[in-house]
């Protein structure tokens, strides 16, 4: 089922906001340009009442008048910060004060912005959606990984491998950010977007059975045309939640990299056998970051490679899986890389020492034929999907 946006009236979808002043009329005016403007309102006379509503409506932002009754805005401020929340609240203070020390007062209670009274309706507006932004970011972080994590939990064995993708593909994109040949692509916003979608990569694996997913072994032909779908589920996973969030320019990037970091320069990948530069960049990034830590880590169905016999792997495959730029942006960062898989790995140590001390210290095994390792990569015997 492909999910639309709500064509109905923005309030149905509009930001949550507590509106809190002891002027009835001016609050009531309040009320109703915010509402005509597609927020859902809830009001309250003072802090003491504003609290006594956030017991049963969960504002995302609090817009308070600080001079009040009972409990007034400043206090009002320090209470909600103290108080343990799942999610951010924006507080915003209008007050009739506007010396430097009433300004100061509100920030250091915990307000996110301070408005003088009198202002205009407009210019309040433009305050909230410049809030909004500041949620919907971090509704965006929280939401990125938390769908990342629901794929990975299917398959025990993966454990940091969400970290891992994020620091393996923003290495290679900061390291190709200064190259002439991608700096009209690749800027700190491509970087910072590649860190925060690459988790979402497998994220159509929770469609996938487990007596293929968690198979320890080679798959058959017909087990292998199952786990491809992953990549079709993921994207349709993606696309479904970009309609439905039209304004999360975000999930464009996620779409590419479900979709597409099983393509091959050559043309020989899936699901859809593009080539070159047909394949996104993002794509391209992660589908060498995913392989190299594919490689270097345990899985259900493989030992651990080496760092060597993964970095031979990808040298070899320069034009023919990846893409030659990304394979010299690795070389480049080899180290880089190496040492991002012994931070983060669950069970070696902390320190990039060589595998063999590695594993005379932990007892893991790991594979140093290259040229077997080689040779089943090419054939697709080793798994990376």
């Amino acid at each position: 089922m492909t999910l639309k946006p709500n064509p109905l009236n923005r309030e149905a979808d509009g930001l949550k906001i507590l509106l809190v002043d002891d002027d009835p009329i001016g609050l009531a005016m309040l009320d109703h340009f915010l509402q005509k403007s597609g927020f859902r309102t809830e009001l309250a006379a003072n802090g003491k009442e504003a609290l006594e509503k956030m017991r049963f409506f969960t504002p995302r932002m609090v817009i308070s008048d600080v001079d009040m009754p009972e409990m007034n805005g400043i206090d009002l401020c320090k209470t909600i910060r103290c108080r343990q929340s799942i999610q951010y609240t924006y507080l915003i203070l209008l007050t009739a004060h506007s010396e430097p020390e009433s300004v100061l007062q509100g920030l250091d209670a915990g307000a996110d912005d301070y408005l003088s009274k009198p202002f205009r309706h407009e210019e309040l507006r433009l305050r909230i959606e410049a809030g909004r932004r500041i949620l919907t970011l971090e509704g965006r972080d929280m939401m990125i990984f938390s769908l990342a994590k629901l794929a990975e939990s299917r398959d025990q064995d993966t454990g940091t491998h969400l970290e891992r993708i994020r620091e393996y593909s923003k290495t290679l994109a900061t390291e190709i950010m200064a190259w002439p040949k991608f700096e009209q692509i690749v800027d700190s916003q491509f970087v910072e977007l590649i860190y925060l979608t690459s988790p979402l990569h497998d994220i159509g694996k929770v469609g996938i059975p487990d007596r293929v997913l968690l198979k320890p072994g080679k798959l058959s032909p017909e087990e292998f045309e199952i786990m491809k779908k992953h990549t079709l589920i993921g994207g349709e996973t993606l696309k479904a939640s970009a309609q439905a969030h039209p304004e999360a320019s975000f999930l464009k990037m996620a779409l590419d990299i479900a979709l597409k970091h099983h393509e091959r320069w050559d043309g020989t990948g899936y699901p859809f056998g593009l080539q070159g530069e047909e394949i996104p960049l993002s794509a391209r990034i992660v589908a060498v970051a995913d392989v190299y830590d594919a490689l270097t880590t345990k899985r259900v169905y493989k030992p651990a490679f080496t760092h060597e016999v993964a970095a031979d792997i990808i040298y070899k495959s320069r034009g023919t899986h990846f893409d030659p730029d990304l394979v010299d942006a690795f070389e480049k960062v080899e180290e880089k890389m190496r040492r991002i898989r012994y931070e983060l790995d669950d069970v070696v140590s902390s320190s990039p020492a060589g595998d063999e001390e590695q594993e005379n210290r932990t007892g893991i095994q790991f594979s140093t034929d290259s040229e077997w390792v080689n040779v089943e990569f090419e054939k697709g015997s080793l798994r990376h999907c």
